[in-house]
């Protein structure tokens, strides 16, 4: 038998960067891993220091043929340059940043835990659904995406699946074969080596 394919690497950038440091980190991050796409995930809602990092990001990913989108706003992606748009309210925009952002574009939506908002957006034209946190974890109201869920869309459901969220070895290894992507985070960018906590991650699942 054939081996399943082993989960595709989705890298998603911290709540808050350093423009003089963080492009190389992310830089030396896809020079030693295979990464699917990178996502811009800033918590700041200030337009000119989206921009900047978005170019500044944009510029390290295309430079290794790597796709970036960014998180919500999907004008921001248009405008700079960017590969599509990851929508963080479910099903509600994916129709609407479809239509803005034309059939080329990436479009993902998060569905947190819900199997009818992950069905829902993808009948809408969502190019990947991710639901989270797939690991144990105290933040928002402590709800968890059960493996019982991957492993269900993963057979049911064509669109991919991205598990993200609280990831550690024992949770990968366990998802491994339920789900098309790993979406990874603070899980590397929190230690002082993020390539080389990628590559422990990865080894959990391999």
């Amino acid at each position: 038998m054939a081996e399943p394919e082993q989960p595709q690497i989705y890298l998603i950038t911290p709540p808050e960067i350093e423009l003089a440091r963080f492009p190389q980190a992310l830089g030396r991050v896809l020079d030693d891993h295979e990464i699917a796409c990178v996502r811009l995930a800033l918590s700041t809602h200030d337009e000119t220091a989206l921009c900047r990092a978005a170019d500044a990001c944009r510029e390290v990913a295309h430079a290794r043929d790597v796709a970036i989108v960014i998180d919500t706003h999907f004008v921001l992606a248009d405008r700079l340059g960017l590969d599509g748009v990851h929508l963080t309210d479910g099903a509600r925009t994916v129709r609407k940043a479809r239509k803005e952002l034309g059939p080329d574009a990436i479009v993902g939506a998060f569905c947190a835990t819900s199997r009818h908002e992950g069905m829902s957006a993808a009948e809408a034209g969502a190019d990947y659904v991710s639901f989270g946190p797939a690991g144990v974890s105290a933040l928002g109201d402590g709800s968890q995406a059960e493996p019982e869920l991957y492993e269900w869309w993963s057979q049911m459901i064509e669109v991919p699946v991205v598990a993200e969220g609280a990831l550690d070895k024992a949770t990968m290894a366990h998802l491994t074969s339920m789900t098309d992507f790993f979406g990874i985070s603070e899980e590397i960018w929190r230690e002082d080596d993020p390539s080389a906590a990628l590559a422990n991650l990865i080894a959990a699942g391999a």
